[in-house]
């Protein structure tokens, strides 16, 4: 007796509301890459939810996250220190404020410093 079930390997769709899925490409939302001038950077010192640990945290970046990381890089070069990239959000271990204000101002971008 055969079963007359679709194998697992099989793409078979019970129902779909958006139309075929090979377009995907269109739904993904898009990120403007500005030029570093149209960009209003904040860049904050902050211990909250690391245990005690100091990270700057820099935000408002309108960048593709290749263009982040490859800044991030130099950035983490600059400081000695490690980092990482979430959400569009750059966070450099340790208080790296002033050293970070003045290399984002050199790249041109509009740089402050908020919080205490």
């Amino acid at each position: 007796m055969s079963s007359k079930r679709p194998s697992s390997d099989s793409k078979s769709i019970a129902y779909q509301e958006f139309g075929p899925s090979a377009n995907s490409q269109a739904l993904e939302r898009t990120v403007p890459d500005l030029p570093p001038q149209q960009q209003n950077i904040r860049i904050q010192a902050t211990r909250s939810g690391r245990k005690g640990k100091t990270v700057t945290v820099i935000t408002g970046f309108q960048h593709k996250p290749e263009t982040l990381t490859n800044l991030l890089k130099q950035l983490k070069s600059h400081c000695g220190s490690g980092g990482t990239l979430k959400d569009n959000i750059l966070e450099i271990q340790g208080d790296h404020c002033q050293t970070l204000l003045k290399i984002l101002s050199e790249l041109g971008y509009k740089v402050k410093i908020s919080g205490g």
